[in-house]
């Protein structure tokens, strides 16, 4: 590639494929949900739920055998994935949304396959952090992020009790990842972005696959019974601070953690 123009197409399309490629287990899996929507034999022996969690531990395995996840990273998936499952029991009962179709494979109503949708972002963030070679300026102290993930994940089930503390969660996020930049490297050099920004693109998307696994019927929020509509921008809220517990579990593994290349840490690149 030469000249600036040549460069910079290159790049972004260099920063296109490394992001489909950390998407790799959510991508599957929103391939999944809608091919059984739309060709699952409604006759079928096997459940199209209970079709999916095999499908999905199929998968997992399948990146763990091939070791495009490392053990360190599946088990802060896994751990995402109970998190996740926990509050999907609670919320369910809760009547926040419901799973219309029948299974085998759940918990307290709950089909299993839904704790992968969860695995999925954790997933996303452990590819994305190791393809992209993440380095932090101003990376915050790690205790700070486990009591604002704690904050985050009581107050799911909190405010259905008690007052709802999200917009006190968004501006903790704000003064705590505000000063924070990330670098990640598309191509040859490493790009600076703004930890925060790079949070809400992260949480637009998963809002945008949301979208697909409702129109695919996989779960349904009150309203969405009868015909689908999208999914309120007010869940983007939702998914921004489910995501902030995502990456606390793999900031919890990945940072500081030496590159096994270079030996250094995730600090920045020098300019």
């Amino acid at each position: 590639m030469r000249g600036p123009v040549t460069l910079g197409v290159f790049e972004f399309v260099s920063f296109g494929i490394k992001q489909a490629w950390a998407c790799l287990f959510g991508g599957l899996m929103l391939a999944l949900l809608l091919a059984t929507f739309l060709w699952y034999p409604a006759d079928a022996a096997l459940a199209r739920y209970d079709f999916l969690t095999l499908a999905a531990l199929a998968i997992q395995v399948a990146l763990i055998a091939t070791r495009l996840e490392s053990w360190e990273e599946a088990k802060v998936i896994a751990a995402f994935h109970v998190v996740g499952t926990v509050m999907e029991i609670f919320k369910t009962y809760a009547g926040s949304w419901v799973y219309p179709e029948e299974s085998l494979l759940r918990i307290a109503g709950v089909p299993l396959f839904s704790g992968f949708m969860y695995a999925a972002v954790g997933s996303y963030l452990a590819r994305v952090w190791r393809i992209f070679e993440f380095r932090f300026d101003r990376f915050p102290k790690m205790w700070w992020q486990y009591l604002l993930a704690t904050a985050v994940y009581i107050n799911f089930f909190a405010h259905h009790y008690t007052v709802d503390i999200r917009y006190v969660l968004f501006a903790a996020t704000v003064l705590l990842y505000g000063p924070s930049v990330v670098w990640f490297r598309p191509d040859r050099v490493h790009r600076p972005m703004p930890l925060v920004i790079g949070f809400l693109l992260v949480a637009l998307f998963i809002w945008f696959a949301e979208n697909i696994g409702t129109f695919a019927r996989a779960w349904s929020y009150p309203g969405q019974e009868v015909s689908w509509h999208m999914v309120s921008l007010a869940k983007l809220g939702s998914w921004y601070l489910l995501m902030i517990i995502s990456f606390v579990l793999v900031a919890a593994v990945q940072y500081r953690r030496p590159d096994p290349q270079t030996g250094s840490k995730s600090e920045a690149p020098d300019p």
